[in-house]
Order: structure tokens, then sequence, then C-alpha cells
């Protein structure tokens, strides 16, 4: 600070009230908590599971035993319970939202919401709704899911999804939807884009009112400006959908003159 602009006052009225600093939590700069499945796959960049896919940071909390098969096969009845107490966990040492790492938890949107006491962004399928007021008289968001098979009704009507909504999956599909099946540590990222390509391909093929397209899954996003280009069409992931979440949570400070000096907190 100019030595002239300061003469005359004291260290105690230089400190301005911007200059205090409030606490409330463990851990600061990492306003969303990620619950993420029990899992050993590759989590390539664009993946929501790998820290680098996001310019903000994350609180990252795995459910030991909360397996794909456990959770979406056969809907163990202690997951909802594990997922609660670990987003409890997270919110007191700091998250000020939640999500999770598998678009099928959309069935625990509700649960912990009302369990957690935040914001929660459980499910990319979240998004269907809002993407299909965008669109056109007459044009709706397909689903592009991992697999038709689990995909059920009720994921849908969790978050307010109509049960009619266009949905393709990548069931038929090579390797994408046998990476979290086989249970090792390897996948040919270039057969699971093309299976990726393919469903999207269908999707659009079997329902030409489709005009944009909402990734169910997690680890999908990689693929996103691939299929974006080869449909010529938008497409929305997990990715699109926590950047909002988080801009709401974290507000951009766009600085002078708009922004006066303030104190600093999270909470």
């Amino acid at each position: 600070m100019d030595k002239v602009a300061t003469e005359g006052i004291s260290l105690e009225e230089q400190a301005q009230p911007s200059r205090i600093a409030y606490g409330g939590k463990t851990v600061y700069g990492a306003r969303i908590g990620l619950l993420m499945l029990d899992t050993d796959f590759p989590r390539i960049p664009g993946d929501l599971g790998n820290a680098e896919t996001w310019p903000f940071p994350l609180l990252y909390r795995v459910i030991r035993g909360a397996t794909p098969k456990s959770v979406n096969t056969d809907r163990e009845a202690w997951i909802l319970d594990a997922f609660i107490e670990a987003g409890k966990e997270m919110v007191a040492e700091g998250a000020d939202g939640l999500t999770t790492s598998c678009g099928f938890l959309s069935l625990y949107q509700a649960d912990l919401a009302a369990a957690c006491g935040v914001p929660v962004a459980a499910s990319s399928l979240m998004q269907v709704p809002f993407v299909e007021r965008l669109l056109p008289p007459g044009k709706r968001a397909g689903i592009l899911t991992m697999t038709t098979n689990i995909l059920q009704a009720d994921h849908l009507e969790s978050v307010g999804i109509a049960p009619d909504t266009p949905v393709e999956g990548c069931q038929d599909g090579k390797e994408f939807h046998l990476v979290p099946r086989r249970g090792d540590q390897f996948m040919d990222v270039g057969l699971c884009e093309i299976d990726v390509l393919e469903a999207g391909e269908a999707l659009v093929r079997r329902h030409p009112e489709v005009g944009a397209v909402v990734m169910e899954c997690t680890n999908m996003p990689p693929f996103a400006r691939a299929l974006s280009e080869h449909i010529a069409m938008p497409v929305f992931t997990i990715y699109t959908f926590l950047t909002w979440f988080h801009a709401g949570l974290a507000p951009r400070d766009f600085g002078h003159p708009g922004s006066a000096p303030r104190p600093w907190r999270e909470r």
C-alpha cells in the first residue's frame, strides 16, 4: 500500500472489513462433494472421477462396497444409508453441494437432499426436462445411457422425466458397457468411443424428434465432443451439469465496480 496514502492511519484501521475471514468448515475451496461408487476401472480425463476433468476442486468420498453391481443391478438396501452418512460427513467437512458418480443414482436424489440439507445434483439425468425446454417445438431431449437394461422408469420418474423420453444404450457395443462389469483395470478407449457414437447415431435415427442428447453415464463426457460433431446437435453431460451447479454454489466475482469489499467466507 502506498506510504503517503496510509500515513496517519493505524494498522487496525488499515485492516478493513474486506480482510476479515470467517470459518465454519474443515476444508475450503471445494464446494462440491462427490459420492463415488467403489470401482477401479480407468477414469480418463473427461470422466467425472478424474480430478483433472474439473476447472475447480472437488471433495471425493468412495463408498466402499458400493459397486456398480450392488448399486444398479442388485439395488442392495444398505447403499442409500451409506450414501447419506457419507454425504453428511462431506457437508460437515466443507461441501456446499453434493453429487454422485453414477447417473442411475437419480433414485437417491430426493433422499439425499432431504437428509443432507444442501443442494444435491445426483444425476446428469436431471438436465433432461430443462434441456427439452430449450428446444424448438416438436423437438425432444434424448437420453444416452450405459445400458437400457438398467435404466428403468423409476430412474426417470425420480427426477421428473417423462416416461416416453427417447432412450438408447451402449449394450450392443463391444467395450463401453463391459468395462465396469469386467472388474479389471483395462479399457480400450477407441472402442468405447465407437460404442458411444454408434449408440448416439441409433438414438437420433430411431427418434428423429430428438434435438439434443443428455448422457446419463458419468464415464461418457470424454466422447461428448465427438458425438456432438457426429450427430450435429448439442450434447449435455455430467460435466455441463456440475459446471452449472458449481457456478451457483460459488458465483463468479466480477470485481470492480460491481463487487464491493467484503469479508471472506464460504459458509
